[in-house]
């Protein structure tokens, strides 16, 4: 049997993963997702529990926000973590772009299931979410359209919201959807 391992920043992508991945991933595929206290956390676990990893037929992805990173030398710092650790081994990295919570303003109908006494249809046209990933505060966009939005709470009710393909305008959200296709087929 296939097992997925996320390596994840933090609780709120644990939550919303532990909610969203059971929607999209075909039968015989299991999973698990770990949380850590933030990137450095991350990354400093990242080489022991690679090396620790017991099952054979595992495939690792890990998820870590741009925040104000070079994306293309974050992965390339997360890639050298990670060959240091086992070189024999090639996990796939998804750069949310900026944060998290972009992926969510990039679903507004899931925002509206999720939040149903909140008003935001009233934001959709805004230019700013036109391109949700360029948005460097995501978080704080979320808190001003929906006040009691809470990090891992939001995250796990739009986990059982979100949209799991073209309908989400965030690009880095659906290449992260497309790289579990391809490493489940």
């Amino acid at each position: 049997m296939k097992e997925l391992v996320f390596f994840l920043e933090e609780a709120s992508a644990k939550a919303f993963l532990d909610r969203f991945l059971p929607r999209i991933l075909p039968d015989g595929i299991t999973f698990t997702t770990i949380a850590h206290n933030g990137k450095g956390d991350l990354q400093k676990s990242l080489p022991r529990k690679l090396r620790g990893w017991q099952n054979p037929r595992a495939h690792f992805i890990i998820l870590h926000d741009k925040d104000s990173n070079d994306c293309v030398a974050l992965k390339g710092k997360l890639r050298d973590i990670c060959s240091k650790a086992r070189p024999d081994l090639y996990p796939t990295i998804r750069i949310a772009c900026h944060e998290l919570e972009a992926w969510y303003l990039g679903d507004f109908d899931a925002l509206a299931r999720a939040f149903p006494d909140c008003d935001v249809a009233s934001a959709r046209g805004r230019a700013k979410y036109r391109n949700v990933d360029t948005i460097a505060n995501a978080a704080e966009e979320l808190e001003k359209l929906i006040p009691r939005y809470q990090k891992v709470s939001g995250s796990r009710a739009l986990g059982d919201e979100l949209g799991e393909g073209d309908e989400n305008t965030s690009h880095s959200f659906r290449v992260f959807v497309r790289a579990i296709r391809q490493v489940v087929c």
